[in-house]
């Protein structure tokens, strides 16, 4: 499987972890990642650590993401880029939206 979700213990983080491509492939199972967070508004974390690429579909399901999430969530942060995939957020400014670590 190429996403993989888990909620914390307390259910006030939940990690979305992306392996190989982010792009197109993915819109289903990654809108169905997020699509229940609970009452806890948790903070998201999209853990980029495995994803070797990232299209503008990818970059279209993250805007999506947030803007459905909206208040239900504390707050979404992109963490573990690699480089060339931090190069596309930035060039994006991706971090004028989201919290990038």
């Amino acid at each position: 499987m190429a996403l993989h979700r888990q909620f914390s213990n307390d259910g006030k983080e939940l990690i979305i972890a992306i392996k190989g491509k982010f792009d197109f492939n993915l819109v289903q199972e990654f809108r169905q990642a997020y699509s229940d967070v609970g009452d806890q508004r948790p903070t998201v974390f999209i853990d980029l650590r495995e994803t070797e690429y990232l299209d503008s579909s990818a970059l279209g399901m993250l805007l999506n993401m947030r803007k459905s999430l909206g208040k239900s969530v504390r707050a979404i942060h992109i963490i573990n880029c690699r480089p060339e995939v931090r190069s596309i957020l930035d060039i994006s400014r991706f971090d004028k939206l989201f919290t990038i670590e």
